[in-house]
């Protein structure tokens, strides 16, 4: 593919967090592109795994990024030109069972690879990937902008907020230099898709009780989220890595990627999109007390969509249907179907005439 002005083109390139769901989706991308892909991660957390499915030909090392020693010493082999990364304990309900694994994972992990690209001299440039979910939440009904305040009550939340702490800081004290890396942050929305078994997440959920022919227990039915196609996420970490690479120092900043305004959905909307396409899915509202998360979240792309010329290619509807064709294929079928399905949305991308997939 010759997109995003053939920048990954033969360039090396360090996938963080590679092994998991969004990380194995951008490995698949980055080969496509003709980059050499090298993933540092932990083992998969669940069989089957997307990435596992993949059988991707890159380099693979498993290694915790809290240990910095080794992972300086890694990066120093790999000697990437850029850097996405991934890695970090992304759940929120496990945050609260494990508070000190997602700080450590989240903030002190970000630390140690930002720390490592310092001491890495072939790095030009860094995406940290954090979450929509870094924003101090108001329950505003209006999108959150990159300069609003962050924060976070759950120990998930506020870590991605630390990180992007933590980034912003290592920008300013060690990467203003004209020779030094440029180091941007990339905040998506609640990301779905065919290969993701997580916890906790709505359509691997789904797809459980679906399997198990059984009723689904839902938390929060009128929590509503700015849901997307994993390829929308990673189309505008890709389209920002192009711009660093090209030595744009004004765009090392943070960035929303998020979907359009109809993609703001509530969580019982999508149970009933997801009924149409399973039927004889059942779900119901739990009766027992909850942990806190946010009832409404929404993300302003508009910083994305002007300078960036980003945009989403796929409406909600059609990225809930390509999740659906996933699952069902491999379900039923046992094939994986993410090389095709990156085929369509790149030449959806290329129909719309989206900035990116333009030679």
């Amino acid at each position: 593919m010759t997109l995003f002005g053939g920048s990954y083109r033969q360039r090396k390139v360090l996938v963080t967090g590679h092994t998991g769901f969004k990380g194995s989706w951008l490995c698949l991308w980055l080969q496509q592109l003709g980059a050499g892909v090298a993933g540092i991660a932990l083992d998969p957390e669940t069989a089957p795994n997307h990435w596992d499915l993949l059988g991707l030909d890159i380099e693979d090392h498993r290694q915790d990024i809290r240990d910095a020693a080794a992972l300086t010493e890694r990066m120093r082999v790999i000697q990437p030109e850029i850097v996405f990364h991934l890695a970090a304990q992304p759940l929120v309900r496990r945050s609260y069972r494990a508070p000190l694994d997602t700080w450590s994972s989240n903030v002190l992990g970000t630390a140690n690879l930002l720390e490592a690209c310092r001491q890495v001299a072939s790095v030009r440039a860094i995406v940290v990937v954090t979450s929509d979910k870094c924003y101090d939440n108001q329950e505003w009904p209006w999108g959150y902008r990159e300069n609003d305040r962050l924060g976070g009550h759950d120990p998930y939340s506020a870590s991605k907020a630390a990180a992007e702490l933590v980034a912003a800081s290592y920008r300013k004290s060690f990467m203003s230099a004209p020779d030094s890396p440029l180091l941007a942050t990339a905040r998506a929305g609640n990301v779905i898709g065919g290969g993701d078994w997580s916890e906790d997440r709505l359509v691997p959920d789904v797809v459980r009780a679906v399997t198990g022919r059984r009723s689904l227990e839902i938390r929060s039915p009128k929590a509503t989220r700015p849901w997307q196609h994993v390829l929308e996420s990673l189309s505008g970490y890709l389209a920002l890595g192009q711009q660093l690479l090209a030595g744009r120092r004004e765009v090392a900043e943070a960035w929303n990627f998020g979907p359009a305004v109809e993609g703001n959905r509530r969580v019982e909307e999508v149970l009933a999109s997801l009924s149409q396409h399973w039927p004889g899915f059942e779900w119901h509202t739990t009766a027992q007390p909850q942990l806190h998360e946010a009832e409404l979240l929404y993300l302003d792309s508009a910083k994305a969509r002007q300078r960036l010329h980003w945009q989403p290619v796929w409406s909600w509807q059609q990225g809930l249907a390509e999740t659906v064709a996933w699952y069902r294929a491999y379900l039923e079928q046992g094939v994986v179907i993410s090389r095709r399905q990156l085929e369509a949305y790149v030449e959806a991308a290329q129909h719309a005439g989206i900035a990116w997939s333009r030679a």
